[in-house]
């Protein structure tokens, strides 16, 4: 069996197929209509769909009364234990006729439909002994999750009777309460429940299935579940990347609801040329795209993301990375709603370079790394005037921080540098090698030999050593910084700009970065870094 779900968009509509057996996985940011695409679909299958709600109680309570199994699953499906419920009271009794952020409470419900069935289930076992069939015993469902459960949480151990939950440390006899588990441990407890419980051809649908359980067992949790419904479907809908990019299934984004209804959802392709994490991170943004060098290192991003608000800004690595995303994204038709740019350090790229670079939607930062946006003269005097700086105190306090900083380059540290960045111009150059004319091993190896000799390293560090020396000399920051990394000009920065530690000194900045404490010192860091435009 297969469900066949359509969904409306503004200019068509959008068909999932999700077999038994299988899941889809549905991502989004927060108000993109997730909730509602859920419940959309809950309607639109009826008694086919069993939807579990991201806002959910999951106060467990043993002592439930016990009732009849049929009426349990009844009121589990429609929220009304009564022999006249049917699936159209689900709207008015499980949802309160608000289905889309309406307060899911039915833990009681499912504890009821798992003791009825361990009754029956161990009932008919029971009868079958007493009448001498010796066949193998059922397991209930209760014994299935109990099962899953410790096989997950190996440190706690489940004790089902036949009217009450408790638990234990493993290894330990004393025994405390379900009602008493931590909210990891309910979690845990109600979607296996909610799983073993469904009629057979039911699409599950699970709004923000992470909801407390920790990352360590989620996979493993959802594997656990799929393996143990091959009946049923699943359809999972979350805005936790990392959580849509650990399952094997069709996945899909959505980033804009409409309550005609519609919605913008676009299916995540193999051939993107993008991972899948960050293709999913594309297709949810309600922003364009600026990819940057660098790993998303907290300073990073928050200066990134406070100098560039009106952008997502996704991390790539190197100046070659960032170059590919751009050229990447602007090439793939089913990427061509969202527009990109790119950022990428200083690397000594001549004019004709960066003309190129900015053909492409990538601009050139002033800076050989961006922490060193910190040390610019203009930022760095503005942090001081935020300490209350003023004249020439202020001037001396800077002079004193420019003096630290000439003097920190020592003969070793700047021939480190030196090093680094012919390193960084081999490689590429190295990348620019076109080596597509040969038509044999002899004419690769003659075209290769050829490229590497036009490398010509010496005057590359010739070059890159008196451009750091000229700097020291006249006392530049700019240029200097333009040039030479390195990691420790920020704890110098530290102390002489705020008299702190380095990790002090970076948390104060990723606050003020993150919280506009400091207008001045940002306005002066944005007017360093290069202007993007949307194209």
């Amino acid at each position: 069996m297969s469900f066949e779900i359509t969904i409306p968009k503004e200019d068509g509509s959008e068909v999932l197929k999700i077999k038994n057996g299988g899941s889809v996985v549905i991502v989004g940011a927060n108000g993109a209509g997730k909730t509602r695409l859920s419940s959309f679909i809950e309607e639109r299958l009826g008694e086919q769909a069993h939807r579990i709600a991201a806002h959910r109680a999951l106060s467990l309570n043993p002592s439930v009364a016990k009732i009849s199994e049929k009426d349990a699953r009844l009121a589990l499906k429609t929220g009304w234990s009564h022999k006249d419920s049917t699936i159209a009271h689900r709207s008015g009794n499980r949802w309160g006729n608000n289905a889309a952020v309406a307060l899911l409470n039915d833990f009681d419900f499912l504890l009821q439909t798992l003791f009825a069935d361990q009754t029956n289930t161990s009932l008919q076992t029971h009868k079958s002994v007493r009448a001498g069939d010796n066949e193998e015993a059922k397991a209930t469902k209760f014994e299935i999750l109990t099962q899953v459960w410790q096989s997950l949480l190996p440190h706690r151990e489940l004790h089902v009777s036949g009217d009450d939950i408790m638990v234990s440390i493993s290894g330990s006899n004393d025994k405390y309460s379900a009602t008493d588990m931590s909210d990891g441990e309910r979690a845990v407890f109600y979607m296996l429940g909610q799983s073993l419980v469904a009629e057979p051809n039911t699409l599950l649908i699970f709004d923000e299935p992470e909801l407390h359980v920790h990352k360590s067992i989620m996979s493993r949790l959802w594997d656990e579940l799929e393996a143990l419904r091959p009946d049923c479907a699943f359809l999972f809908i979350t805005h936790d990347i990392e959580f849509a990019c650990s399952r094997v299934a069709e996945k899909y984004v959505i980033n804009k609801f409409d309550p005609a209804p519609f919605w913008e959802i676009n299916k995540i392709q193999d051939d993107s040329g993008f991972d899948e994490n960050t293709l999913t991170l594309i297709l949810g943004s309600r922003k364009p795209i600026l990819f940057v060098e660098g790993n998303g290192e907290s300073l990073d991003r928050a200066t990134f993301r406070c100098c560039y608000p009106e952008w997502t800004v996704i991390p790539r690595g190197s100046c070659e990375q960032v170059i590919h995303s751009v050229v990447t994204m602007r090439q793939n038709t089913s990427l061509t709603r969202v527009s990109c740019s790119g950022v990428v350090d200083a690397d000594d790229y001549s004019d004709e370079d960066k003309e190129y670079l900015s053909s492409l939607g990538i601009k050139v930062l002033p800076l050989s790394e961006i922490e060193n946006i910190f040390l610019q003269p203009n930022v760095a005097k503005s942090i001081l005037e935020h300490e209350g700086y003023a004249d020439s105190e202020l001037e001396a306090k800077f002079d004193g921080f420019t003096t630290a900083i000439i003097d920190s380059v020592s003969d070793k540290n700047k021939e480190d540098a030196v090093i680094r960045f012919c390193r960084r111009r081999i490689d590429r150059a190295l990348k620019k090698i076109d080596l597509s004319d040969s038509s044999s091993v002899g004419d690769l190896r003659a075209s290769l030999d050829a490229e590497v000799t036009n490398l010509n390293i010496e005057a590359l560090s010739d070059y890159a050593r008196s451009k750091i020396e000229k700097a020291l000399e006249e006392r530049n920051l700019i240029d200097l910084l333009s040039i030479y990394d390195n990691k420790g000009l920020m704890a110098i920065a530290s102390s002489h700009l705020r008299n702190t530690r380095l990790a002090e000194f970076e948390h104060w900045l990723i606050r003020n970065l993150n919280n506009h404490l400091a207008p001045k010192v940002i306005e002066e860091i944005r007017v360093t870094l290069p202007g993007v435009s949307v194209e």
